[in-house]
């Protein structure tokens, strides 16, 4: 258990400076508007690079990959029930589908490392692989289907995943994964030095983006679908998984994976597509903290079934 509780305080400290940062006015909001806007176009697309570049698609698990991509494609799915929740708007469900699809990759790695050690890491980076570009697609598509935009303009969401940074490294990183294109030594350690800062930032203006009043008249809503997020990925990728036959240490890391919360630069997205931003902040805080309990019960499940 303190694998988990290891991998998630520093995700919950840096959280809560961003929002310490925010609330004293230490730092302006201009100046996490330009963060998030590097965060945007610079640091989230150099971390998805080197990530994908890095994975080995040659020895993936056919059943993880299939269970990974139909749980988020389902969630998404699920996340269109919001429609019948009272006085939502728009921006907002884009924001819901956004949450339920993402999933944290640095808490993922963290309890890969530390329980399954290189294999598990490089299962973690298998499933990134895949649940990357499937999360940016849907979030993409989702977020700007429900923007708010002025009467007569109409959303053209595939147009703007062509020109969506992320999208665009995505396809970058497979690529080079794909044709086995080694990324030069510095290069790659620009690259890595740049993701660095890309979970720093995203972290800091997730914690800036807490309305806490906000949260407050929010709250059910906000924990309904946090509790969603965390109790139905893992149930669906465990039926899927079963389903297909997916054992062993490939499901449980598939389980680890979806039992995440989603992750902290949903927030930088939503601001920059047009999401409620308010309710992508508290997502992501009320699902942080939800994890530290869901998580491990995942733990149990997946030591239950002997997949460890």
């Amino acid at each position: 258990m303190n694998a988990f509780l290891i991998a998630l305080l520093p995700v919950i400290l840096i959280v809560a400076l961003g929002q310490l940062l925010s609330t004293r006015r230490w730092i302006a909001p201009e100046a996490f508007r330009s963060i998030d806007r590097l965060s945007f176009l610079v640091l989230l697309p150099a971390l998805i690079v080197r990530a994908l570049a890095n994975a080995e698609f040659d020895t993936a698990p056919w059943q993880m990959v299939i269970t990974l991509i139909a749980a988020q494609c389902l969630m998404g799915v699920v996340a269109l029930a919001a429609y019948g929740w009272p006085g939502i708007e728009r921006p907002a469900i884009g924001t819901i589908i956004q949450s339920n699809v993402r999933w944290n990759t640095i808490i993922a790695l963290s309890l890969g490392a530390a329980l399954f050690g290189d294999e598990g890491v490089a299962l973690v980076g298998l499933a990134a692989a895949v649940m990357i570009p499937a999360a940016n697609v849907l979030s993409v598509y989702a977020l700007t289907a429900h923007a708010e935009r002025p009467p007569g303009v109409k959303p053209r969401p595939f147009l703007a995943m062509t020109r969506n940074p992320l999208v665009i490294a995505c396809i970058i990183g497979i690529t080079l994964a794909a044709l086995h294109i080694d990324i030069p030594v510095a290069l790659d350690e620009t690259l890595r030095i740049l993701a660095s800062a890309a979970i720093a930032t995203g972290l800091l203006s997730a914690g800036a983006g807490v309305d806490l009043k906000a949260l407050g008249r929010a709250g059910v809503r906000t924990f309904v679908w946090s509790l969603i997020r965390l109790i139905g990925m893992p149930a669906i990728v465990l039926a899927i998984g079963l389903m297909i036959g997916l054992t062993g240490l490939p499901l449980a890391i598939a389980l680890l994976c979806a039992a995440t919360s989603t992750a902290p630069n949903s927030y930088v997205l939503a601001r920059e597509l047009g999401g409620d931003t308010t309710l992508a902040a508290n997502l992501i805080a009320v699902q942080t903290l939800l994890a530290a309990i869901t998580l491990p019960l995942t733990w149990a499940l997946i030591l239950w079934l002997g997949a460890a």
